[in-house]
Parts: C-alpha cells; structure tokens; sequence
C-alpha cells in the first residue's frame, strides 16, 4: 500500500491563505502538476466540488461569488484545464462578478522555451481579468494572494488569474510566512457637492426615471433604492442583470428593461428627461435603446465612474456608496417631490400578459405558461437561475422578480451553459433558498454532465428544460429580419432516461397541467429532478406583432 505523500509547505501555505480571505469551497478538477495543492485541501477545512468538466467549475465559481459578494474560486490543472476555465472567467469580468481562478503550469525551470502542455497563461488570462499573475515563489504566496481577492471583490469587481508553477506547488516554504491581514474597505461617503449638483437636475425635472443596475444588488442598495422612489414619487425600471434590485410589485415599478425597444418598460423612458442611473453598467443594456438622441439628463450613482458612450453622457456623477448616495440625495432634497409621472400602461399589460398565460391550456406550452407556473412553484426569496437563448427573453421580461439576486441572468457576456452548473453553487451558498436552473435544450446538453456532481456531492438540483430541439432565438432573429431561418434544428435525448441514468429523476411534461405540480414536486425534493417541458416558440413572433401594435396604439 502507497504511504500518503505530506503536503508540501507552499501548498499549504496557499491553502491557508485561501482560508483567511473566507473561502469554504474551491470548484474544480485536479491536475498532474497541483496534487500538492489538492492534497492541502483535502486537509484543510475547504470543501473541495470535483467537477466533470473545468468551464462548468468556472460557471460555479462565478455564481457563488455573484450571491455572496465574495470572490468564489476555481481550480484546474496547466494548459488544457486552464484554458477550459476561460469562458466562466470572462463572463464573470463582463458581469461584474469577484472570482479567483488558480491553475497549475509547467516549472520554472521550462516556461521559457517550447514545451510539453506549456502556453502562456498568464498572457492569455490578461483581457479577461482585472490581474493576471504567476507565483513567482512560495515566499511571494502571502502578498499574491491578498492581491488576487482585494483586486477581484474591491471596486468594481472582477476575475483575477494566478498560475502556480509545478515547482512552486511542491516546493518547501518558511514556517515564519503566514496569511496577510485583509484590511477592511469601508464604504466612502459622496461628495457634498455632486449631491447638491445632482439635487439641482432633479428638481429642475420635468418627468425623471430611475435605470437601476445589478451594481444596486451588489452594493445591498435595495432597500435604499424604494426609500428613494417612494420619498420622490420617481418611477423605476431594472435591467435584465439587475432584475430583483426593485421589486416588481411595487406600485413605482414600470418593469425590466433589455428586451425590445418597444416594450412595455421601455415606454416610461419616451417622455423622461432626467435618467438617475443606479449600479447601472453599459454592458448590461445599451444607453441608445433609452437615450436615443443623447439628450436626457443622466445622474450616474456607482461605486465607480460611467464608461464613455454618446448615448450615455453623465452631467453629474455620485462615485461612492451607493445607499449612502440616495439617502445624501434625499436629505438635500428635503420636502421635494417628482411631479407625478405620466402613467404607463407597463405593470398591468405585464399582469395581463402573465394571466393568459396562466390560463393558456396549449400543448407544447406557451412560454407564457411556463413562466407563470415557474412563478407560482417558486417564493419570494426563491432563486431561479436563467440561461441564455429565448427562454431569457421571456424570463427576463415576463418573470416577476421581488428580490435581489433572485432571478439570475448573465447579461454582461450573455453565455450559453452557465444555468445548470451555477445552479449548483447557488444551492451551496443559499441552502435556504429554492434553486431552479431554466434553460432552453440549446444550453442544457452544454453541461448536462455535472447533474452526475450535483448526484455525487448531494447537491439539491432541479432543471427545467424549455424544449423546442433548436436554438430557439436564432431562428426567432432569422425569422424577423429575413423571413426564413436555417441550421437551427437538432434533436434530444431521451431526458427521463438521460437523468435516470446519473441516479437523478427525470420528469416528461405532456399536458399543460403536469408543470405546476411537476415543478413543486421537484423543488421539495432534497435530490436531483430533471423536467424536460416542450416549448411553442411560434409565440415569438406573435410577441413581435402585438408589441408593434400596441406601439400604434399608445
């Protein structure tokens, strides 16, 4: 029998760094050249989630670091492994979302000339990362380590890379290194003078609106954010990333922004003057689609400064935290209040639009349908994570959503995939909640493998599939522009059988009646349930015409 191999002292050395910056769980798969470093978390008290493939450990990373703030980690092997990671690493950069990647890569002593499995990493990790380092020795461990989460969770957050070569992760390291202090980075107050200048354009007025972002959910600003719209009687739209930030149901709500430019949110933008731009960032939503000729006035309150665009040309920007900014702004505003918005028709024809679609007997379902019996099976504080394709568009839209971080959609990269290995790491970081990955057959096969982790580890899943066997918004996009569509269509396995097969039960909706209970049935199960549900995607176009219509008609 093979005696155990002791960790080497730089592999624990980071493994005990990763414990003082909070980490309790590393999302990955091991390599030849980090098994000391594998070895030191299995020691340690961080859970270590094998996964089945690196991209899906990626997408969990960047899910756990998106519901707790704090940056989530992900580990693999040099050269193909780390590559695999790219995809999750970026999407977390383009969302705004704290992750740490960490991966292998050959010795010191071979990373300067033609080798096996060597590429540069490093070089390769720089556009898609905040810092993209490599651990030059063991005695550096403790101040690259510290650099690697202060970078990714402070500021504006994002991904940070480190590649530990072979010969670092299983040399020796000095007793006297220890973990580095994290110093605590308090909130800074706004500058008197922005908030008087913003105060200024608000009360000069006519009709302003609020565009909140999903920077609004990552500074914990929601509860500040109703203050603000119910003291100044201002309307409020979110966008697609920052769904939850305002609750829908709110009498100030005039919905979710991002899908067309005539939707129904979109109408509290036609005659508003003043944007108060909240944890909004341009990626989530292009500026244009609400500030067509670049004439409204833009308030822009984040942590950090607006990115140049024509469409997006800020007048007064509050660069701090932003509770304490909306709460500085209502103190100097005092008494005042917004004249009373023009009403807009945008809640009760969502209300409408979600009825009939509760009452819609249709088989294949309508997405309306679906959308609705997602509502009814999920709570409040629930978490539905949304994946990529047409399903978004109607989740995004139609899926109301009263908290922060509960409806999950990736709106920065806009990936394919992401859902059901996110839906796992969101079932670890909120085992309190109800988790449910929607994702469309496009995107689900992508990483179909990991329900055999979420079995393995004991992690409570659930999926609904949106079935149409074809990648749905491509032919939606083909059909508008051209009339006709082409290689879009695939084919599905078996779902039931496909899930069974990994020890997960499999459901098959064939009425429209079976979902609502089907779904709930699901959600109390602690196991691994998947629903494969077929999907009229003809909607779609008909959503075109009646949007075109009501255009006319308003």
């Amino acid at each position: 029998m093979t005696q155990p191999v002791e960790s080497a002292g730089a592999a624990e050395l980071l493994v005990r760094c990763l414990e003082n910056e909070g980490v309790t769980i590393v999302f990955g798969i091991p390599g030849e050249e980090n098994i000391y470093l594998t070895q030191a978390l299995e020691r340690s008290g961080i859970r270590y989630v094998l996964t089945r493939h690196e991209q899906a450990a990626s997408f969990m990373a960047e899910m756990y670091g998106r519901v707790t703030g704090s940056a989530g980690v992900v580990s693999a092997t040099l050269g193909p492994g780390a590559i695999n990671l790219q995809l999750g690493v970026a999407d977390a950069m383009t969302n705004s979302t704290p992750l740490v990647a960490i991966s292998a890569q050959v010795g010191r002593d071979r990373n300067y000339k033609e080798s096996h499995q060597f590429v540069d990493l490093v070089s390769m990790f720089q556009p898609i990362t905040k810092w993209s380092a490599a651990v030059p020795s063991p005695e550096a461990i403790p101040e690259i380590v510290r650099k690697a989460f202060k970078t990714a969770e402070t500021e504006r957050p994002g991904a940070v890379y480190l590649a530990v070569p072979e010969d670092v992760d299983d040399a020796a390291a000095s007793p006297d290194l220890a973990p580095l202090p994290r110093n605590v980075v308090r909130p800074e107050a706004p500058s008197s003078n922005q908030v008087q200048r913003a105060a200024e354009v608000i009360r000069g007025a006519r009709q302003p609106i609020v565009l909140a972002g999903h920077g609004a959910a990552r500074g914990h600003a929601a509860h500040a954010l109703v203050r603000f719209a119910e003291s100044l009687g201002v309307p409020v739209a979110t966008t697609f990333h920052g769904k939850g930030v305002f609750p829908d149901d709110h009498p100030n709500s005039v919905g979710t922004i991002g899908f067309m430019t005539r939707d129904y949110a979109n109408f509290g933008f036609e005659k508003a003057d003043v944007i108060i731009s909240v944890g909004y960032e341009l990626q989530e939503f292009d500026p244009e689609r609400v500030n067509p000729d670049g004439d409204k006035q833009i308030i822009h309150v984040h942590r950090f400064p607006a990115e140049v665009d024509a469409h997006y040309s800020v007048d007064v920007g509050i660069i701090a935290d932003i509770s304490a900014s909306l709460d500085a702004l209502l103190t100097e505003l005092g008494d005042h209040g917004c004249p009373p918005a023009e009403p807009t028709p945008s809640n009760t024809l969502l209300a409408e639009e979600l009825e009939s679609g509760r009452r819609d007997d249709r088989y294949p379902l309508t997405p309306q349908r679906i959308v609705a019996d997602t509502r009814a099976a999920l709570g409040r504080e629930d978490i539905a994570l949304v994946d990529t394709g047409a399903v978004k568009m109607w989740m995004a839209r139609l899926y109301p959503t009263y908290a922060p971080n509960t409806c999950l959609i990736s709106n920065g990269l806009s990936t394919m995939g992401f859902a059901l290995p996110g839906a796992l790491a969101v079932a670890l970081a909120r085992p309190e909640a109800k988790v449910l990955a929607v994702v469309g057959d496009g995107a689900w096969l992508m990483h179909s493998q990991e329900i055999e982790t979420a079995v393995r580890e004991g992690i409570p899943l659930t999926v609904l599939i949106w079935e149409d066997n074809g990648y749905g918004l491509i032919e939606w996009k083909m059909q508008m522009e051209m009339g006709e569509h082409s290689n879009t269509a695939f084919t599905n396995p078996d779902v039931v059988r496909y899930a069974e097969s990994f020890g997960a039960k499999g459901y098959q909706i064939s009425t429209a009646d079976e979902l609502l209970p089907t779904l709930r049935a699901a959600l109390d199960d602690d196991g691994v349930s998947i629903i494969n549900c077929p999907v009229d995607y003809r909607e779609n176009l008909q959503l075109i015409q009646r949007l075109g219509q009501l255009d006319a008609a308003l």
